[in-house]
């Protein structure tokens, strides 16, 4: 039975693609008014995770209950709770914006005048008004997610799956589509963000889920997860010279550092003492280094996914770069 306040309850899920195991004994729990994320890296298993949880896919195991619907022998039972945004977007190129909401109103049994008047709100909300007539297909990405989002939650609906909601389009849309997000868990929201960009997971969710090769290695709120970065302090240096050469030389001479080139002509130091700049800009420079900059670096989630999961940070933005190189909806 699902207790008070809470719209997700999963126990034990499990799927399997042939000999592939999308995803293996999952259990987790999602509270009214949560915006809860859920990372890992591309074929982790999130997407099937969602599937699952909209009746888009049936388990092979366990079960699940949204909002005290048991949806495991009915997976359609709770649909009209939900709002699904998917990875690529699923509206007609050849609708207008306003007549692709308006259609989509029409699914969840809204009348003509409700869906008319809802769609134009919405319209207005994600800044698309002055688009609305214009057919989808000519939408930009950043306009397409943000229309695709906004179909998602036409019928109102108290529980919202994003699923990856800002994979492949510009910053500022993405910056857009964020607050879109943010304003919707204040307004009441429960929302399931998929996503593995980590550093959006950190601004937008109250508690994160890990999940690697199909099983979550780690459920806890943001605050808890950061506090592992606590006591460790990091400077990051912007070199003229190769910084894999440079790097060597400083783990020689200051074996209480930790001391790694992040790029071509970027070091990266860290220490759980307070890093002295000084004499590492004077050991740099003594070797013909110019150094162009010295900042202090706010330990990220990134950094926490790193050591609970083993993937490293570089492998993941590959991930990103492979995908918005592909393109999005």
């Amino acid at each position: 039975m699902t207790e008070a306040g809470v719209v997700i309850e999963v126990f034990e899920l499990a799927k399997r693609f042939g000999d592939v195991v999308a995803v293996d004994s999952v259990t987790f729990t999602v509270h009214r008014g949560e915006l809860f994320g859920f990372l890992g890296p591309n074929g982790a298993g999130k997407t099937t995770t969602i599937n699952l949880l909209t009746g888009l896919a049936r388990p092979d195991a366990g079960t699940i209950c949204i909002a005290g619907i048991d949806c495991s022998k009915n997976p359609k039972a709770a649909q009209h709770l939900m709002g699904v945004v998917p990875d690529e977007s699923n509206l007609y190129p050849e609708l207008t914006g306003f007549a692709n909401l308006c259609f989509c109103a029409a699914l969840y049994g809204l009348r003509k005048r409700d869906r008319e008047d809802r769609a134009r709100e919405l319209l207005a909300q994600f800044g698309l008004a002055d688009a609305a007539e214009r057919k989808f297909a000519i939408y930009s990405k950043g306009m397409k997610r943000k229309l695709t989002i906004a179909a998602g939650i036409i019928h109102s609906p108290p529980l919202l799956f994003l699923d990856e909601p800002t994979t492949g389009i510009d910053v500022a849309s993405a910056r857009q589509i964020r607050q879109l997000i943010a304003d919707l868990n204040t307004a009441g929201t429960t929302i399931f963000l998929t996503t593995h960009y980590l550093e959006e997971a950190e601004r937008l969710c109250r508690r994160i889920a890990f999940i690697v090769s199909g099983r979550i290695v780690r459920i806890d709120t943001v605050e808890n997860l950061m506090r592992q970065t606590q006591g460790r302090h990091v400077v990051q240096f912007a070199v003229s010279n190769s910084a894999a050469r440079l790097c060597e030389a400083m783990v020689a001479e200051f074996p209480d550092l930790l001391c790694q080139a992040v790029a071509e002509s970027s070091i990266r130091v860290e220490s759980p003492e307070p890093v002295r700049v000084g004499p590492l800009v004077r050991f740099l420079e003594d070797r013909d280094a110019e150094v162009s900059e010295a900042r202090k670096v706010r330990p990220s989630l990134e950094e926490v996914f790193v050591q609970i999961t083993g993937i490293e940070a570089a492998a993941m933005k590959q991930e990103k770069e492979k995908v918005q190189a592909g393109g999005g909806a």
